[in-house]
């Protein structure tokens, strides 16, 4: 079992725990998140606010015909559960645990009475919401103007901004449905990435080997979200310093 976390791990949690007082700190719980595991459904009350330290959390939106897509990730850098303290009372889409690892969370009315009496807790807040929004919306311009290559470059890229270089199980299948686009699509992708000398993956593993060159095929959109990230929430949790090198995922496994 890899040794708990701790709540500065979360970039928006460290910013928190600055401006929160200490009642709403000792109401933090660590938590393990589970692969597929749902955190939140559409319409339906949360009971929980999640900040991840290591897992990555898919929000996603499903059509009534059954289709989905992500419209955005939560990793490190922030909190699934913005419906609990912008008024909504929930969701319209599920997030649902995409990487799995490590969280804290924290009950449903305990944050939303941080949010109401605080000014600095809310002013926090909001501007975490304003750059979820700014996500959501780049996603929505991606899925739509962008080919399926500069997709799958932003999708790594975002996933390795909250990684830190962690191994994960993801298959094609699961990317493919996260970019809404079919599983034939991203494994072309990935083959002209493997041509390029940009990742190489094998026996369930893909290891990013040049980065910078991920940056430069990718489309702006996965810039323009850290750039709005970066800008509303500042201060960067502790941590070790992210390898300039390559980065693995492994278990990039073909479906049956």
């Amino acid at each position: 079992m890899s040794r708990p976390e701790a709540p500065n791990d979360n970039r928006l949690l460290a910013a928190l725990t600055k401006v929160c007082g200490p009642g709403c700190q000792q109401h933090l719980q660590h938590v393990d998140l589970e692969l597929g595991q749902v955190l939140s459904e559409p319409g339906r009350p949360q009971h929980f606010a999640y900040f991840p330290t290591s897992a990555i959390v898919s929000l996603l939106y499903t059509t009534e015909t059954g289709a989905s897509a992500e419209v955005a990730v939560v990793g490190r850098e922030g909190l699934v559960g913005t419906a609990l303290f912008l008024g909504g009372g929930a969701d319209t889409w599920q997030g649902s645990v995409l990487i799995a690892g490590q969280a804290f969370r924290i009950g449903a009315q305990v944050i939303r009475d941080e949010f109401e009496q605080s000014g600095a807790v809310r002013k926090v807040m909001l501007r975490y919401a304003q750059a979820l929004a700014v996500q959501i919306a780049q996603t929505v311009v991606c899925n739509r103007h962008h080919a399926v290559e500069q997709q799958l470059c932003g999708w790594l890229l975002h996933g390795l901004d909250r990684l830190r270089g962690a191994e994960v199980v993801v298959t094609q299948e699961l990317i493919a449905s996260m970019l809404g686009v079919r599983r034939e699509s991203v494994t072309k992708a990935a083959l002209h990435l493997q041509d390029a000398g940009l990742i190489h993956y094998a026996r369930g593993h893909i290891v990013v080997l040049n980065r910078a060159g991920l940056e430069q095929l990718a489309c702006e959109c996965h810039a323009v979200v850290k750039k709005e990230y970066d800008r509303l929430l500042p201060q960067e949790p502790a941590a070790l310093p992210a390898e300039p090198g390559w980065r693995t995922w492994p278990e990039w496994r073909a479906a049956a």
